[in-house]
């Protein structure tokens, strides 16, 4: 009641000296000014107004309130481990706080576990071993015809066939969007990375040249056998270094229009299928038509993301053969070719934002490169340049200025 007095004696003084007493808002909701500098982030908009910029304390609070936002809210570290689900699919490993609940659900679990790794493991494995093994054959065999007709067409089949294979023996479950946009010959496709698997989810619907490093292992013997008979492009650890050899021939590949288009994931990492990271823009100078494909994974019934630090790629390979499916949703984009005054990087980042909001992914600016190695020292230096413009950039201006108007009057006096 006392409160109830209190505010309606308020709003009578208010009325009677009209004043307003409240802010009114359209929507609702209060939202946060975006400041229109840096220099408005440190100080307010009330110190901005003062001509007398100095070094003040209180401009630590800023530095220290980002610092704190960006420990709490990592916007980066955390693209690259496993997404958390918010409802468990009983597999432990997407779930890091498992714990005992009742026994109806660890039955269901025990269940769960007998039927992913005493039937479905073993059947995948065969057929995962079965086409690896069927695929290497029919390469290295298609790849000593002599007529190059009948070797690309060939070759076309038993990629289609390998792949396919492959995919089955994980169970995927891909749904195709969009098919009229597929790439076509002399084009590169560039998609969002998630797994070392999204080749196969792409090549089983069409036939990319494939583009990358020189593995050993497995992967290395698998891409040994793919070159024999179809024209992929890999490289050697010293060559990736040397961007004019990459980018000569990748020129070459899409000059020639009787070959496949190329398909390349810019972001050079796996990403956790959460957001999108910074496109390398070496695939974007070329200078041909992109084809833009978004790759979204549905978690629940199995994570895709490939965590490299963490595990090699055969134990990758079974547990997700031991998942309970892969579900995912590829849409292909409608081409895209650079613009009138258009650079690399901005294509790229046009391309990227075109991939994030088709796939319901979010759009980061980071490299992905900060995976593995730290932030790059010219960031840091590009922040501390912005922070000594607050300080000293009017003065700077005014100088420039004066300069200018100089130069007018003495251009006008000769004149």
């Amino acid at each position: 009641m006392n409160a109830a007095w209190a505010t309606l004696r308020m709003e009578m003084r208010a009325k009677e000296k009209n004043q307003q007493l409240y802010k009114t808002h359209t929507n609702g909701i209060i939202a946060k000014e975006s400041p229109a500098s840096l220099q408005q982030e440190i100080r307010g908009s009330a110190s901005c107004l003062c001509s007398d910029h100095e070094f003040d304390m209180a401009d630590i609070f800023y530095f220290c309130q980002r610092g704190v936002e960006s420990i709490v809210d990592d916007e980066v570290t955390k693209r690259f481990s496993a997404q958390e689900l918010e409802s468990w699919n009983l597999l432990t490993r997407s779930n890091y706080n498992f714990h005992h609940i009742n026994m109806r659900l660890t039955l269901l679990w025990g269940l769960g576990l007998l039927t992913r790794y005493g039937i479905l493991l073993p059947l995948r494995v065969t057929l995962a071993v079965t086409g690896i093994s069927l695929f290497l054959f029919l390469t290295t065999l298609v790849g000593f015809l002599p007529n190059a007709a009948l070797r690309s067409y060939l070759s076309e089949k038993v990629h289609m066939m390998g792949y396919c294979m492959c995919v089955s023996s994980l169970t995927a479950i891909i749904t195709y969007h969009n098919r009229e946009n597929k790439p076509k010959n002399g084009g590169i496709c560039v998609a969002n990375h998630t797994t070392p698997i999204d080749v196969i989810i792409l090549a089983s619907d069409c036939c990319y040249s494939l583009v990358g490093q020189m593995h050993r292992g497995l992967l290395g013997m698998i891409q040994r056998g793919m070159v024999k008979s179809s024209p992929h492009i890999w490289f050697d650890r010293s060559e990736v270094k040397d961007r004019h050899l990459v980018a000569k021939r990748l020129s070459d590949h899409v000059a020639d229009k009787t070959k496949q288009p190329i398909l390349i994931f810019p972001e050079g990492t796996c990403i956790n299928n959460t957001s999108v990271m910074m496109f390398k823009k070496g695939s974007f100078e070329i200078g041909c038509t992109i084809y833009p494909v978004a790759i979204k994974y549905d978690p629940r019934f199995g994570d895709a993301f490939w965590n490299s630090s963490k595990c090699g790629l055969v134990w990758y390979l079974l547990s997700m053969m031991s998942s309970w499916a892969i579900v995912c949703s590829v849409w292909y984009l409608p081409p895209m070719n650079r613009e009138e005054g258009e650079d690399a990087v901005q294509f790229a980042n046009r391309v990227k934002a075109a991939i994030a909001a088709r796939g319901g992914l979010i759009d980061l600016t980071w490299d992905g490169g900060l995976k593995r190695a730290k932030v790059n020292n010219a960031f840091k230096e590009g922040l501390q340049k912005l922070y000594s413009k607050v300080l000293v950039g009017d003065h700077e201006d005014q100088s420039e200025r004066m300069e200018t108007q100089k130069k007018k009057k003495d251009s006008t006096t000769r004149q």
